[in-house]
């Protein structure tokens, strides 16, 4: 599990954790257990640098959890958000989308993409009137929650890729025993956590169904895409809310 936990830590994000672990199919799965944990983490170290500088002035202090989250991902999802809406917006055959998606090349539908998510986003948390730390860290959480579920019960569309990787190391047990702790966790800050969750997931259910359509199953781009749009709708429902609620 230590593996495990290490492994997660180096994958999903840039904090500098040098101990190498062997990428094979038993600390794949066990690393799943702790995808949600890291998304904690993640929104934490988005709050720090939203508390420290919103005393000099709010906009800069959204601004800069933004960057420091982006920093500490390394980029690695807004990379899978491009990299999917160059191949599913070309409107192309499976084989030519999986090829565009592969394409190191950003094009203009990514381009589009990542400035439209981070502006998204930016506006989400300028306009959340209730716990900032909460509204990330929990998040950031739901969409990898919710990215466990989807590695381990959703088909893939490329064997050998990423996403292959990790849906062949069977990960299910782990993401269940992940999920109830969380669950658990958010039962324990206030049961109406859950609807941002319950919308992650329904977004997660729809995502499958598009890509189910464009290329028959998930690929790693796919699982980045679908954590930038899950951390979108939970902090679109956290608005919510705090504002009606």
């Amino acid at each position: 599990m230590i593996d495990g936990l290490i492994l997660a830590t180096q994958f999903l994000t840039r904090l500098p954790i040098s101990k190498p672990v062997e990428f094979k199919d038993k600390n794949i799965a066990a690393s799943i257990f702790y995808y949600p944990f890291i998304g904690i983490v993640i929104g934490a170290i988005g709050y720090v640098f939203y508390y420290v500088f919103s005393h000099i002035n709010e906009n800069i202090g959204v601004l800069s959890a933004l960057i420091s989250m982006i920093v500490t991902t390394g980029g690695l999802h807004l990379d899978g958000l491009s990299d999917t809406c160059d191949g599913f917006f070309s409107y192309r055959d499976k084989e030519k989308m999986l090829e565009i998606m592969k394409d190191s090349r950003i094009g203009s539908f990514g381009v589009i993409a990542i400035v439209l998510d981070i502006l998204t986003k930016y506006v989400l948390l300028s306009s959340i009137e209730g716990s900032m730390l909460l509204s990330l860290a929990l998040s950031y959480g739901n969409s990898r929650l919710i990215i466990c579920y989807l590695m381990s019960t959703k088909k893939v569309a490329r064997k050998g890729g990423l996403g292959d990787m990790f849906h062949g190391s069977n990960p299910k047990g782990y993401a269940l025993a992940g999920g109830i702790v969380y669950l658990i966790l958010i039962l324990m800050i206030d049961p109406i956590f859950l609807l941002p969750l319950v919308v992650n997931f329904l977004l997660g259910q729809a995502m499958t169904l598009v890509t189910y359509r464009k290329i028959d199953g998930f690929t790693g781009d796919v699982y980045g895409a679908c954590i930038e749009l899950g951390e979108i709708a939970s902090l679109l429902a956290f608005l919510g809310v705090f504002k009606w609620i």
